[in-house]
């Protein structure tokens, strides 16, 4: 890439949650990689998210700049404070902070007004729909980012459309998902809400409409996966439901230093060399990995039950358990004597954990995962099998991609959508699914197939791979674009 490119200015809006605003570094990292002018356009407290990580950057990458817009919490009737999706406790107070986002449009304008050079792309989150008119009014084109793959793209496209849930009456007698490459079967409870119930939450089908209708209108989609992870639903999602989509992905793995993957997100909550000297200490492929993510609630009395079924199997462990704001009631679920008998074998962090890193060490060989699609796709990256224990969200469409698709995990038994994980998972069950994946021969072949999609991603970033050939092909387009607008 060259001159062609040093006019292009790409700006990036992410939603304000970690899940959505990580992937959209990354992407300004490649962007910014191939001389594209990149700026991120974020709110008062979320900027540190950004700017702190992008310290360490510069000594070996281009310039991103960061533009900060005020967040009205208090128009939107939010407490001060409360800018990001992490901070929520409710699918109520989510939507509170999207109407909240919608007031965000006009200081959005003023900002791309002043900009130089002029913006000639806006990349917005899906659930930004209104970035798709000011980009319009711009002249300019507007992708929009899911933070999703082709998979559960396609399988909630096809769950809204046909409706095949309509038909069972038993919440978890099964169906077959209409019309797709595979056959994929799930049930009522694991759908989202507005699916599932008799009197759907209107408010929230409103909301994913005026995504949609967005989306449909836009310039196209970028999608943070790689061609080779799974080609019949990119060329469905393409050919079939009609979207311009580029995969660019993992974006995870532009973070080629360890320094910048343990800069990601938010500050850790454990020293690096500190987590690093724990994992030289274990023997290759003798780390489980446990995490539920940013969002997901985990109630104390599963927590108590996971505690349980990990030290029953007898295995090395990082478990990242989110802090509480009520800290006494987190450490109820502690087995009593449980951290002084693991002392050596587990190691707990409380808070924010540097994933990337972790996962990437030779002694992790095994990810329970909540299924968030950047955890999978890092998972997935660094070659490590996964027990998947999805919560909400489109996360048991993600699992069925890693069990039935990819073959490279297990399920845990997760039954229901729900944001709280209640105490629905035994700690013998916890036993028994974490050695099947670590000792027993099943987990040998299912990490013998995770092996061959980690080649299979590195290749697809390189030059010349099926990722990198895409972001090329889209900054052309968007060359052509500005060119003849």
């Amino acid at each position: 890439m060259g001159s062609e490119t040093q006019r292009l200015h790409v700006v990036l809006f992410p939603l304000m949650a970690a899940g959505h605003m990580i992937p959209t570094l990354d992407i300004a990292k490649l962007f910014a990689a191939q001389y594209v002018k990149t700026t991120i356009v974020t709110t008062p407290l979320n900027a540190p998210f950004f700017i702190n990580p992008l310290l360490s950057y510069k000594n070996i990458g281009p310039t991103i700049d960061v533009e900060i817009i005020p967040f009205p919490s208090k128009e939107a009737g939010l407490p001060e404070g409360v800018e990001n999706f992490d901070q929520f406790t409710s699918d109520e107070m989510s939507l509170q902070f999207l109407k909240a986002t919608e007031l965000l449009q006009e200081p959005l304008v003023q900002l791309l007004e002043k900009l130089n050079p002029k913006p000639s792309c806006l990349v917005a989150d899906m659930l930004l729909p209104f970035a798709t008119d000011i980009a319009s009014k711009f002249n300019i084109p507007r992708l929009v980012f899911h933070g999703s793959c082709c998979f559960a793209l396609c399988a909630m496209e096809a769950v809204m459309k046909y409706e095949p849930h309509k038909a069972v009456l038993d919440d978890y007698e099964e169906f077959v998902i209409p019309h797709l490459p595979h056959e994929i079967k799930i049930t009522k409870m694991k759908l989202n809400e507005e699916f599932r119930r008799d009197n759907p939450n209107m408010e929230w089908v409103q909301v994913l409409g005026r995504a949609l209708e967005s989306e449909i209108k836009s310039f196209g989609v970028i999608v943070n996966s790689f061609y080779e992870l799974e080609p019949d639903y990119a060329d469905y999602y393409r050919k079939v439901m009609g979207r311009k989509a580029w995969q660019i992905g993992p974006v995870s793995l532009c973070n080629r230093e360890k320094e910048s993957m343990f800069r990601r997100g938010k500050d850790s909550s454990i020293d690096e060399h500190e987590c690093l000297k724990w994992l030289d200490s274990k023997e290759a492929h003798s780390v489980i990995y446990i995490s539920f993510g940013s969002l997901t609630e985990v109630s104390p009395a599963q927590l108590h039950e996971i505690a349980k079924g990990l030290e029953a199997s007898e295995q090395n462990f990082i478990w990242v358990v989110r802090r509480n704001k009520n800290k006494e009631e987190i450490e109820e679920w502690l087995p009593e004597g449980f951290e002084e008998r693991i002392q050596g074998k587990g190691l707990i962090i409380r808070g924010w954990a540097p994933q990337v890193l972790i996962l990437d060490h030779e002694a992790v060989g095994g990810f329970v995962t909540h299924c968030g699609w950047n955890s999978t796709l890092e998972g997935i990256s660094c070659g490590v099998p996964m027990v998947t224990w999805p919560a909400f969200a489109e996360q048991f469409y993600i699992e069925k991609l890693v069990t039935e698709v990819l073959k490279t995990g297990i399920e845990v038994g997760a039954k229901e959508w729900n944001r709280t994980v209640e105490c629905k998972v035994k700690w013998e069950e916890v036993k028994e699914v974490v050695r099947r994946l670590m000792v027993e021969e099943e987990g040998v072949e299912i990490r013998s197939k995770a092996n061959k999609l980690k080649e299979k991603a590195r290749k697809a970033i390189e030059e010349g791979g099926s990722s990198c050939s895409e972001l090329c092909s889209l900054i052309e387009e968007l060359s052509n674009y500005n060119y003849n607008a």
